[in-house]
């Protein structure tokens, strides 16, 4: 079982697809991860040799910001902004869309708003009332 930054990688899938389940690394940074590394992307986790869960764990937390310091730089981020009164960080303060999208119709249940058919209350016909 490889464990890199902390998570614990699944055995059954391809080492291109387990990276993914690290938190800042998707699958096209995966696969530039691999191509530095010279680890074939189409082998299992389960076949990767001691040495070469070494090269990729060493390369991954040596070049690049996953798991807990990303997470960590992201709440910063996000309480700076909060702290500063800006408009995104006030969105965020209150968990509404931050983007721009329109929240009319979408992120309808985030602010509470559940609007509901006519007949989704209903209590079947034979039910006593």
């Amino acid at each position: 079982m490889a464990r890199i930054a902390g998570v614990n990688l699944p055995n059954n899938k391809r080492i291109e697809i387990a990276l993914g389940y690290l938190y800042g690394i998707g699958l096209p940074l995966a696969q530039k991860v691999l191509a530095q590394t010279k680890i074939d992307p189409n082998i299992r986790t389960a076949d990767l040799t001691e040495e070469q869960v070494n090269r990729l764990r060493e390369f991954i937390e040596k070049t690049y910001k996953v798991e807990g310091d990303l997470r960590r730089e992201v709440m910063m981020n996000i309480r700076r902004m909060r702290e500063i009164g800006s408009y995104r960080g006030s969105r965020h303060a209150k968990h509404l869309p931050v983007r721009g999208q329109r929240t009319k119709t979408n992120s309808r249940t985030v602010r509470g708003n559940v609007r509901r058919t006519m007949g989704s209350g209903r209590k079947p016909a034979a039910q006593k009332t």
